[in-house]
């Protein structure tokens, strides 16, 4: 593959769409929403089966491919191939800094972290694999909690999401093929991605955004249920979450419409104001010296464990805490895939290799890691020094622990309604971003690549995003969202390791035939 651009075929007979993408993933999705409402007695039967066998049998595989792509990513950063820029030599970002950053984390992180910060790690302070069962509850077990939970939200994560991204702003940018995923099997299987091939890349893609979104979607519906219920006295039901996703979703829906410079673009930012507030709440009201020390140990101890941790399948047939845990993470994170790596792109051309790389895997994990500091440890301090109750909050319902933890930092009657209704008004607005985007990344390929895809599409596909979330709730609550994701990430995860060799090669073939001289710094934008 040389630098020319590629002539893109005659569309389908749908105005703005390939009709192949249209309807088969419409009726892909169409039909599971049916099984599971049909029968969600069966659907939670059939989807926990599945969930099982690739937890029992293939954790090995999920375990080693993450790890895989990070040492992937790190080595594109440091490779000679850190100075091609994504687009023409002379492109520049579209985004500021700020909003490119601001995107990256709403859209890839911003409802999970936020639902999983003290949950995750007072669930591991009671045990893990890596303590014994006399560390429980310790000071000891509770650093060991920090570290395996910023391990589940860190650089792997972030390096799966910067390989998809980076091949697909690649192959779009630079190569001139569309936006989609099947642009990046084009080394491997030319012309052909065209055809029944390209076609099955794009619907696995599909689907796999579709259930990863809906994953988050459901977290954030369960945990907006529960603020609710803790500011207004709202009922914490299956009923509550269902019209909160209705609502939200069509929210988000009259966000997509407006596209990527205006609503997702804005609320992106917002998101980030709210993040800082919040932040600096937790530190001014909680255990400042406290959580502001354990941060620094925290990340010291994750640089140090996360190479081990990071290849460490467990010996333990029996024990179930693995597929529980890392397996979900994983799969959720293969699930993401197609969604963050093709927003990813779409927002990033004009960087270098280099800087989309280290931008996308460390920005995101040390807020990530910060993120996590400050609420999982102001969680452990009450707990361990101070009047405890958290555990049994997070044992009696998950989605209470952050706003349990809140009032038992005593910051007052109001600072505590101010800090709980920024939380509540937060996971609103992450909501929206991540349906929004994942709304224009789905148009996106059904639409062959097009960034502008028709506003009819953009309708469907925000409500069908929506159904699924809800529908998956009513089929068996948290844990058909993470089965979802597990299932689902599964067969994307083939397309993730073709387009990682596809990239290699295209690069390759690229770099012996004009070999790139660095560029001069430049202030200029596109």
């Amino acid at each position: 593959m040389n630098d020319k651009s590629y002539v893109l075929p005659k569309k389908g007979l749908f105005s703005g769409t390939h009709p192949i993408l249209a309807v088969g993933s419409a009726l892909l999705v169409m039909a599971f929403v049916l099984f599971t409402v049909l029968d969600p007695t069966s659907a939670n039967t059939l989807y926990s089966s599945a969930n099982n066998f690739i937890s029992s049998n293939l954790d090995w595989y999920y375990i080693g491919l993450m790890s895989f792509f990070l040492f992937f990513a790190v080595w594109m950063s440091l490779s000679k191939y850190g100075d091609i820029r994504l687009g023409k030599d002379s492109d520049r970002p579209e985004f500021s800094n700020y909003a490119w950053f601001s995107m990256l984390f709403s859209a890839g992180i911003g409802i999970g972290i936020l639902f999983w910060s003290i949950a995750e790690p007072i669930y591991y302070l009671q045990g893990n694999p890596f303590i014994t069962d006399a560390q429980a509850g310790t000071v000891a077990a509770a650093q060991v909690a920090m570290r395996v939970a910023i391990f589940h939200w860190g650089l792997h994560g972030w390096a799966l999401f910067a390989v998809i991204g980076l091949a697909l702003a690649y192959f779009s940018y630079r190569k001139g093929l569309p936006l989609s995923i099947r642009s990046s099997l084009h080394p491997i299987f030319g012309d052909r991605i065209y055809g029944p091939i390209g076609h099955a890349a794009d619907l696995l893609a599909v689907f796999g955004t579709v259930f990863g979104i809906a994953t988050s979607l459901g977290l954030g519906a369960q945990q907006m249920n529960a603020g609710l219920s803790y500011l207004f006295g709202f009922e914490i039901s299956t009923t509550n979450q269902i019209i909160l996703i209705a609502i939200l979703s069509v929210i988000a829906t009259g966000s997509v419409l407006t596209g990527l410079n205006k609503g997702i673009k804005i609320l992106s930012e917002w998101n980030m104001h709210l993040t800082i507030v919040i932040l600096l709440l937790f530190i001014v009201f909680g255990p400042t010296v406290y959580v502001l020390g354990a941060f620094v140990t925290n990340l010291g101890d994750y640089i140090t464990n996360v190479v081990g941790l990071g290849f460490w399948v467990d010996p333990d047939p029996e024990r179930q805490w693995q597929s529980w845990w890392t397996i979900f993470y994983w799969g959720w994170w293969i699930a993401w895939a197609p969604f963050c790596g093709i927003f990813i792109a779409r927002i990033s051309k004009g960087r270098t290799i280099r800087e989309f790389v280290c931008g996308v895997l460390i920005a995101p994990t040390l807020l990530a890691a910060f993120w996590i500091s400050i609420f999982g440890n102001t969680a452990m301090f009450v707990e361990l020094f101070g009047p405890g109750g958290i555990t049994e909050a997070v044992n009696a319902d998950t989605t209470m622990a952050l706003f349990t933890t809140i009032e038992s930092m005593n910051a007052g009657d109001i600072v505590t309604i101010i800090i709980s209704s920024l939380c509540t008004l937060m996971l609103v607005t992450y909501f929206v971003t991540s349906a929004d985007s994942a709304t224009l990344v789905i148009c996106t390929i059904v639409s062959f690549g097009d960034e502008h895809p028709p506003a009819k599409f953009r309708v469907f596909w925000g409500v069908a995003i929506g159904m699924v979330a809800a529908v998956l709730l009513y089929a068996g609550g948290l844990k058909a969202l993470q089965t979802a994701s597990i299932v689902a990430a599964f067969p994307f995860s083939f397309i993730v390791i073709m387009a990682t060799y596809g990239l290699i090669k295209s690069l390759r073939e690229e770099f012996q035939d004009k070999p790139f001289k660095k560029l001069k710094p430049s202030t200029e934008r596109a």
